[in-house]
């Protein structure tokens, strides 16, 4: 039976974690960590359940607790968290959903992190021609309740080929199209925190939908899938 709650055990074991982030610490603690490991990845494996019931989803990732730390300053062997992405299916639907546990930096995310060089010269393209539909959609007062402003590392000024005197410059510039939402320790650790998330990503579509509209066809319109 999945999961549908993260439990306190959970946090506490990554609090515990980051005082005592080291291989000594973890491998005398293997046994409670992969309690805790299991018993999250069954919260994602039922929020993938409420997610499938009302977009399609191709992967559900979940991210494993050990550190890359190779070209990082940062040795601590181990994230201080636990997550998952899942990927939306087939060509035609873009954008994906992330989920961050970590006591005190809980998080979701959803968009398009780093769009690939011609994915992100479309976006801007657009965003040159019009941005109405896009402000009617982020805008929404729902919308903007749960989801705040779209956020995203951004060039100083205009991209190559683009006038900076644009009056939509300030999207033209972006490089990332992302939304978030923290959530304190109390709301991760309640009952209905998977609904909560599942319905912040519903909020999202028709992001979604105009995102992925606009990735599927040409600036006359004219699919790129056929």
């Amino acid at each position: 039976m999945l999961e549908t709650n993260i439990t306190k055990s959970t946090f506490q074991f990554l609090k515990s974690l980051q005082k005592n982030n080291n291989r000594d610490w973890f491998a005398e603690h293997k046994k409670q960590f992969n309690a805790e490991n299991e018993a999250t990845k069954s919260f994602f494996g039922h929020l993938l359940e409420l997610l499938s019931a009302h977009d399609e989803i191709e992967r559900l990732k979940v991210f494993r607790i050990y550190r890359d730390v190779r070209f990082s300053k940062n040795k601590t062997p181990y994230k201080n968290s636990f997550s998952a992405s899942y990927a939306r299916a087939g060509l035609h639907r873009r954008g994906g959903y992330y989920v961050h546990l970590e006591p005190g930096n809980s998080f979701i995310a959803t968009g398009f992190w780093n769009p690939e060089k011609d994915d992100l010269l479309r976006i801007r393209k657009e965003w040159e021609l019009d941005i109405s539909e896009l402000e009617q959609i982020i805008n929404e007062p729902k919308f903007k309740k749960v989801w705040g402003p779209l956020i995203g590392d951004e060039l100083k000024t205009a991209p190559k080929g683009f006038n900076k005197e644009d009056p939509n410059i300030d999207l033209i510039r972006k490089k990332q199209f992302v939304f978030t939402r923290k959530f304190t320790d109390a709301e991760v650790l309640s009952n209905n925190f998977a609904q909560e998330i599942n319905t912040s990503f519903k909020i999202i579509r028709p992001y979604f939908d105009l995102m992925s509209s606009i990735l599927t066809t040409n600036l006359n319109g004219e699919s790129l899938l056929d």
